[in-house]
């Protein structure tokens, strides 16, 4: 998306200043234009790169005289010269912290060279626009999770789309119920990953990742499988998030790692390379971020076939296909409470002092008591003491059940998450 500023700058760079006032002239290309709409038009066609170069010129200019943490505006340590940030944010004079919201999440991957300035950046915009939430900043891309009212977002939305390093698409941007309320305050910092896997980027790139599905073709590779059922034995329908989330919802025959956090996700594939050799790979995660890298780092390891992702994730196929193929959180329930067996998908903190797992425990149970099933722990750790049952990565666990049976584990410990 072309920046209105650098457009209109370029534009005026072509006015024939000889010419006498009232009716002026463009002259670019060694053409001689008279109307708006026609130089306009010649510029958008021929000129885009030479605009984007110049919106980056100034983008990059402003945001090297900020600090990583600016105010409103910044004073030039060299030139003395005071920065006005609200240059390069939307009119916001019109925006109130009160009305109906939303909750944006979006990602996306490209080179960034100056992470600390697009952090600067992000931090003066969301405080602005009262948002709230968290936005990862790497040299791998940017991730973010913002609540606020629905002119907040949208202007925020118009912003992002506007960055020429990033050109992002309406589409990119997925949303939810809820507002600045969903969080308690704004988090932006510059990161490793922005979605940690615990890999470094500059090893396994995202550059590196799988064939993007649409929902439409993903749909398809989905129903195939499910149509040859038992007998097919070459494809893999795999499943990259948590096991807290798989055990809610997950596609039917998937296979669902048996891991508490994605930086686990490398562990599991080194230690399962038999389960993915020579077969056709079909990957997905809530919203398509964590398969940009997990897919990239699967097929690092040069023994499937084919890896493919779903484009958008879960929440893009859902809006697709809400009576597809996917059961589960945000369509039907098909977990069970860990002590009774009746349908519940909801998580409650364990009650146990110092424990920081997860239980699947409905209401009823839980006033009877039932919110633990752990010894009590007076210490931090990775593998605190209610989790001893299930080991740091599964090896050769494959899960194709499309429902858990009742009185499976469903703990899961969130010590170090």
């Amino acid at each position: 998306m072309l920046s209105p500023q650098s457009f209109a700058a370029f534009v005026a760079s072509k006015k024939d200043g000889s010419h006498e006032e009232g009716s002026p002239l463009w002259c670019c290309c060694g053409q001689t234009f008279i109307e708006h709409a026609a130089i306009h038009k010649h510029v958008a066609r021929v000129h885009n790169a030479e605009i984007q170069q110049l919106a980056q010129d100034e983008y990059e200019h402003l945001f090297s005289q900020l600090e990583e943490e600016p105010e409103a505006t910044q004073v030039n340590e060299h030139s003395g010269e005071t920065v006005d940030v609200s240059v390069w944010i939307p009119d916001i004079s019109h925006i109130s912290e009160d009305g109906p919201g939303r909750v944006l999440l979006y990602y996306h991957y490209c080179r960034v060279e100056e992470p600390h300035v697009i952090c600067a950046w992000q931090k003066a915009l969301c405080e602005k626009l009262h948002l709230t939430g968290k936005v990862r900043v790497a040299t791998e891309g940017i991730n973010g999770t913002v609540g606020g009212t629905n002119l907040a977002t949208d202007i925020y939305i118009e912003a992002m789309r506007s960055h020429p390093l990033f050109e992002m698409d309406e589409e990119d941007f997925k949303t939810s119920d809820g507002g600045t309320e969903c969080f308690t305050e704004l988090k932006v910092g510059v990161y490793k990953e922005i979605v940690p896997m615990g890999v470094d980027p500059d090893l396994i790139s995202y550059q590196l990742a799988g064939v993007h599905l649409e929902p439409d073709e993903f749909h398809k590779e989905v129903e195939a499988l499910l149509t040859k059922g038992d007998s097919c034995n070459d494809t893999v329908l795999l499943d990259c998030r948590n096991y807290y989330e798989s055990k809610i919802g997950q596609f039917t025959q998937c296979l669902a790692p048996n891991i508490r956090k994605f930086s686990y996700f490398p562990d599991y594939v080194d230690q399962n390379l038999e389960l993915f050799r020579d077969k056709k790979v079909l990957m997905y995660c809530t919203g398509g971020i964590r398969c940009e890298r997990g897919s990239a780092y699967l097929r690092s390891k040069d023994v499937c076939k084919e890896v493919y992702q779903l484009k958008g994730g879960i929440h893009k196929y859902l809006e697709r296909f809400p009576e597809g193929f996917y059961r589960g959180k945000l369509f039907d329930i098909i977990s069970d409470c860990r002590y009774c067996g009746h349908p519940w998908d909801q998580y409650k903190l364990c009650s146990t002092q110092y424990c920081c797992q997860l239980v699947l425990s409905c209401p009823s149970c839980r006033q009877d008591g039932h919110t633990a099933q752990s010894e009590e722990t007076s210490h931090h750790k990775e593998e605190c003491e209610c989790t001893d049952v299930r080991p740091r990565i599964p090896q050769d666990v494959i899960n194709f059940s499309p429902k858990p049976q009742a009185g499976d584990d469903l703990r899961l410990c969130f010590c170090a998450v």
